[in-house]
């Protein structure tokens, strides 16, 4: 039984179930309306809060305000954490955030913004829009009563900010360190103690020693963040996030309720959200680097040792949840895609990057 089958079968579920058969007439909801739209985000939160932003203004604009989108950052409706719930029970019509927070809700949710080892912005987007994708992020979603897409993406993330240099596996030994996701699943393999934090805690956590390092995104947003003020020992690539993909969720129901043009404005809001988002991160990055390395940042990548135990780790939790049908369904197909968009985007995109960085000096 389905979430949205067992809420239809309880007290707590008849109005939902009554307000469901409603929805489910012929006749779409006329004139304007207001989508309330809660985020994974702080207010302000360097690129992650510009992705929804932009999501619930070309939602509005694109639908000349017969859509409007009121966006509540995280803490001013629900907690960070507590989106996915707010959405599903219909306290809010939509979310914005990255889906792997809500791995305790099905670990599938971590495809869809990044497993560790996993696909980088380009390979996701290939997997979501031509190898099946986006039809299992449906499924997921329609277990839990949401519409769901990618609406965002940060690109491959740092390693992370350290207060002390990373020398072998075994550093990680009662680490505290945040990191979501399976990643931090993988992380808690290696002996570490791992948190997961909204955005919006982390540098005072950071600041204050309860934790000892932290991932975030990357050099810019991370910049913004003030991680630097705080420590120097920075790694700049990570085995947690090639490619982080956000999601605009829509609570099923409220979807199904809008005309087909309006549903199909909130779908292309959030792919064109994806690609400006990608950019916008990636345009800043490069900069922010320069400007942290500046200020006194050591820049350092993890040993090999490190990166083989990463990966002896990460394995071991992807097989754990290998029992799950669905999650095992959206693993192979992930894999299986990520596979084939490799072998052509190394031999080609790959070599030529490495001669022209060489010949370009």
């Amino acid at each position: 039984m389905d979430r949205r089958s067992f809420l239809k079968n309880t007290a707590l579920g008849g109005t939902a179930a009554a307000a469901t058969t409603a929805l489910a007439a012929p006749a779409y909801a006329q004139g304007k309306r207001t989508l309330t739209l809660v985020t994974t985000w702080g207010r302000g939160l360097a690129g992650v809060h510009d992705a929804a932003q932009r999501t619930a203004d070309s939602i509005t604009a694109m639908s000349d305000g017969m859509l409007t989108v009121d966006l509540k950052a995280a803490g001013e409706l629900v907690g960070a954490f507590e989106v996915f719930d707010a959405v599903t029970s219909g306290q809010a019509d939509m979310y914005h955030g990255a889906d792997y927070y809500f791995v305790n809700q099905h670990p599938g949710y971590a495809f869809f913004t990044a497993v560790p080892f996993g696909m980088t912005a380009q390979e996701l987007v290939n997997w979501y829009y031509h190898d099946g994708g986006m039809e299992l992020h449906d499924e997921l979603g329609s277990i839990f009563g949401l519409k769901s897409f990618l609406s965002g993406n940060t690109g491959a993330q740092a390693g992370g900010w350290f207060s002390k240099e990373i020398t072998s596996p075994e550093d990680f030994q009662g680490l505290k360190f945040r990191m979501p996701g399976l990643g931090g699943a993988a992380l808690g393999k290696m002996g570490a103690s791992v948190q997961n934090l909204p955005g919006a805690e982390v540098y005072q956590a950071l600041a204050s020693g309860a934790i000892d390092g932290t991932e975030w995104i990357g050099p810019w947003a991370d910049e913004k963040a003030g991680f630097q003020e705080i420590t120097k020992i920075y790694y700049t690539a990570g085995f947690h996030e090639p490619g982080a993909g956000l999601s605009l969720a829509t609570n099923r129901d409220v979807f199904d309720s809008l005309s087909p043009a309006h549903q199909k404005i909130i779908e292309i809001a959030a792919g064109e959200s994806h690609q400006w988002n990608l950019a916008q991160f990636l345009s800043n990055n490069g900069a922010a680097l320069q400007r942290l390395q500046s200020g006194g940042v050591t820049v350092r990548e993890f040993p090999d040792s490190v990166w083989d135990a990463m990966g002896v780790a990460s394995r071991a939790v992807i097989d754990e949840n290998m029992g799950d049908e669905l999650f095992k369904k959206i693993h192979d197909s992930a894999m299986t895609s990520m596979k084939s968009s490799s072998g052509w985007l190394t031999r080609s995109e790959g070599v030529y990057r490495t001669q022209r960085d060489r010949i370009l000096g």
